[in-house]
């Protein structure tokens, strides 16, 4: 098994990492901002989700299939671009009621959810990063690599989806006072939409 001090400053690297903005903070925070608290904290769990499937790529050797293959890398890449684009396109152009006494809001929890799971998995670059980096911290000698690989995805997973609490909290309480606003509810969905379509075409332009 991983050793406990290992695992510890396994631990502790990925939580400066969940910490420092990234794709999957802005995600969580945009959703958070304009549709509350608890959609933010359903797309921090489809991350989380996501993270678990990136998993049991790394450990079944899907990723590594993705990182030797230029062309499938391409695919997955630009799948992810396209799906991103899409959800911001689709949030740009979409009416948002100004109506405050309506109370809804642009999306909901479980559509959150099933986006976020979609936009992770579709990450190829995710892929890449659990293929290069959880192995740094197997000891083969310990036996069970395939055990260690996966408590420490799962590690990574949970500490993320922790962060991602985290400023789902602080990004619903501070959209709760926004969209009190009729100009930012008319504005939110193109805020948003912004940010997808702009992390969409980040992604298309990157390289392996």
């Amino acid at each position: 098994m991983i050793d406990p001090t290992v695992l510890q400053t396994y631990a502790l690297i990925v939580l400066g990492f969940v910490f420092i903005p990234g794709p999957a903070t802005l995600l969580t925070v945009a959703r958070a901002t304009t549709s509350g608290t608890k959609v933010g904290i359903a797309t921090g769990a489809g991350i989380t989700a996501g993270d678990f499937i990136h998993t049991i790529m790394a450990v079944i050797g899907i990723s590594a299939i993705i990182a030797a293959s230029a062309t499938l890398f391409t695919i997955v890449k630009y799948l992810g671009a396209g799906y991103l684009v899409y959800l911001g396109l689709k949030a740009i152009f979409e009416k948002t009621s100004v109506d405050l006494g309506q109370g809804r809001v642009p999306i909901t929890a479980p559509q959150a959810f099933r986006q976020a799971i979609l936009a992770e998995v579709l990450n190829p670059k995710t892929a890449l990063f659990f293929l290069a980096f959880l192995p740094q911290f197997v000891a083969p000698e310990r036996g069970f690599v395939v055990l260690q690989l996966t408590i420490l995805g799962i590690v990574f997973a949970l500490i993320g989806f922790f962060g991602t609490i985290v400023y789902s909290v602080a990004a619903g309480r501070l959209g709760h006072v926004l969209r009190r606003n009729p100009t930012v509810l008319k504005w939110q969905g193109k805020v948003v939409g912004s940010i997808y379509c702009a992390l969409g075409l980040r992604l298309a332009l990157q390289e392996r």
